[in-house]
């Protein structure tokens, strides 16, 4: 067994907590750390059984649940590479992934299975492991029964994870992920966050993306109790945190957004939770002042991406929450910022550039292309993000916004975050969102999509006058329209390249 790596990391977590519970489905079934690993173990055998082996990739495409959690930790047990994808995800979609990874196994749903097969008919992919039709050539639950087998030994450098990114700009492109990267990104993460085994977390963030990655293996290495949701749902989620007594929840910002619109949060009991965490997108100060009156605890903010494994910088409950900072770099992770219009130089503090990150949470790679790596990593090690971010005197960073979210009106930068920070400002705005219309003069103006809270009243000139007042003239949207909701990634990020498309209307 190797220390720093997820291989035998079930095995761990039963030696010391036991039969304690580690997953609990909410109005569903619980399982201990004991239970979990040996199940772990069985499915693992029945990989092997199968013919899967060491160094082969696995697609892995279930939603939230304990059969994700077991199929995850079987495949790090026999040494395989996990590719994991959103269940959202279309089977074309699917399909490229799995083609591209040359994939040998792809474990999925008993809903998913006919359409899946019939994508990837002229893929790699030939064998399926189906959750939930024990009439197919090789059911889920055939495997649990297997002989159970001892955790491989592997490298904290070896290949566990091929993620892949979302695709928003060409093909998604798969991150390989260490165990060294996966195991630190989780491992510095409950650290940091001072996570133990006393915490009833609870996570809807899906388990395929880096974020609800960490939550999950987090439980592992430090003994908390995950109460999984397959999916978000706003009302649950705040009847959960009052009769589970949740002390830690995790979530997006549109999460917050929606759990903020509901009624039933001015009578529920959130008196357990002892602190909450918000990443994948920058969130308005003024959000976050609110979910902090509102849930009685502070909010903090992180940062990470799918390259670097996970969370890469966080605040803690033990040092100072700057509001609208993603914290420090954790241990061991180099960051800089540098020039916009010269990459090899740094911006000086204070002064906005791209973020670069350098350390072992750096992805080695994208999965067979060498041009997109080259490209996103120098010869130095450093990692361009694509984020752009200012970096305090102190060490705390901001994001400002995604580099291509950037808008350029009349030569000037205009950052959609900051507009969005400030229309956030008014007590009417339950989400916002600013994107981009081109303009014959200026080249691109912002524009400003914004859903009103149940019942408030807010009109486009009140937004335009509060902007001015808080903006240069070149930064105030020229155009708000209100909508009824704001498109979303499968992960739960506002898409901000698909404002302005008649689906908003």
């Amino acid at each position: 067994m190797s220390a720093g790596t997820i291989t035998n990391l079930t095995t761990s977590a039963a030696h010391r907590y036991g039969n304690k519970t580690a997953i609990t489905i909410p109005g569903g079934r619980s399982l201990g750390f004991s239970a979990l690993d040996g199940a772990v173990a069985r499915f693992a055998g029945g990989l092997m059984r199968l013919g899967a082996a060491r160094g082969e990739r696995i697609v892995l495409h279930l939603p939230n649940g304990i059969d994700w959690v077991v199929a995850y930790h079987a495949i790090a047990r026999i040494g395989g590479i996990v590719v994991p994808v959103n269940i959202l995800l279309t089977p074309n979609e699917i399909a490229f992934i799995a083609e591209n990874s040359e994939a040998k196994f792809i474990i999925a749903g008993a809903d998913r299975h006919a359409a899946l097969r019939a994508a990837i008919a002229n893929t790699a992919s030939s064998k399926f492991v189906i959750v939930g039709d024990p009439t197919s050539d090789c059911p889920f639950e055939d495997l649990l029964l297997a002989h159970p087998i001892e955790p491989c030994n592997t490298s904290p450098e070896d290949i566990f994870t091929i993620a892949y990114t979302s695709g928003t700009t060409g093909k998604p492109k798969g991150a390989m992920l260490s165990h060294r990267a996966v195991f630190g990104a989780a491992a510095t993460t409950a650290t940091i966050h001072v996570r133990h085994s006393g915490d009833r977390t609870l996570n809807a963030l899906p388990l395929p993306h880096v974020y609800g990655n960490v939550v999950m293996n987090g439980a592992f290495i430090a003994g908390y109790e995950l109460f999984l949701m397959e999916r978000f749902d706003p009302k649950l989620a705040l009847s959960l945190i009052q009769s589970e007594r949740i002390t830690l929840f995790e979530g997006v910002p549109t999460m917050y957004y929606q759990m903020l619109s509901q009624d039933s949060l001015a009578t529920i009991d959130v008196s357990a939770l002892e602190r909450c965490t918000v990443g994948g997108q920058t969130m308005p100060v003024a959000f976050i002042k609110e979910v902090e009156a509102r849930f009685g605890c502070p909010l903090l903010e992180l940062w990470g991406m799918t390259e670097l494994a996970g969370t890469a910088t966080s605040h803690s409950p033990y040092w100072l929450n700057r509001h609208g900072s993603i914290g420090l770099p954790f241990p061991g992770v180099e960051v800089r910022i540098a020039d916009l219009h010269d990459s090899g130089d740094s911006a000086p503090h204070g002064v906005a550039g791209e973020l670069c990150v350098r350390g072992p949470s750096v992805m080695s790679g994208y999965w067979n292309n060498p041009a997109a790596t080259s490209a996103a990593i120098d010869k130095d090690g450093w990692f361009a993000t694509g984020d752009i971010a200012i970096q305090d005197a102190d060490g705390y960073l901001r994001i400002v916004d995604r580099r291509k979210d950037m808008i350029i009106t009349a030569g000037y930068n205009v950052y959609p975050a900051e507009l969005e920070q400030v229309i956030a400002m008014l007590p009417a705005v339950a989400m916002v969102a600013v994107g981009s219309v081109p303009d014959v003069e200026k080249g691109e103006l912002a524009k400003a999509f914004v859903v009103k809270r149940p019942g408030a009243h807010c009109t486009e000139e009140e937004i335009v006058q509060h902007c001015r007042k808080h903006l240069a003239a070149y930064k105030v949207p020229r155009q708000v329209v209100f909508v009824h909701n704001l498109p979303m990634t499968s992960t739960g990020k506002i898409m901000r390249r698909a404002l302005g498309r008649d689906a908003l209307k």
